[in-house]
């Protein structure tokens, strides 16, 4: 499996605006909700995706109703298709998406 050279990702990151390229060579994304309860929804939902990918993001829960979600193909070290995979599926659940 491939992984990405910065200027692909930052290219791709155009179409999600949500997402950036930390220093750490993950992808992360921030999301505030109106409740902990919704928060604890998106987590819920983006941990059915990760399973059924079988790709796990790092996932924190913060300030009752904020998440951050950080992806990177840990046995490649680098960000590969199956991140970009993951965050279009995070981005798509229906009114969660960036």
């Amino acid at each position: 499996m491939t992984t990405f050279t910065p200027d692909a990702i930052t290219a791709w990151l155009t179409d999600h605006p949500n997402w950036s390229l930390g220093d750490d060579g993950m992808l992360h994304a921030d999301y505030m909700f109106k409740n902990f309860t919704q928060a604890m929804q998106f987590a819920n939902a983006v941990a059915f995706l990760a399973e059924t990918a079988d790709h796990h993001p790092d996932m924190v829960i913060h300030g009752y109703k904020h998440v951050r979600v950080s992806v990177m193909s840990h046995d490649r070290q680098g960000i590969t298709e199956r991140d970009f995979k993951l965050i279009t599926q995070i981005d798509n659940l229906p009114g969660f998406g960036a």
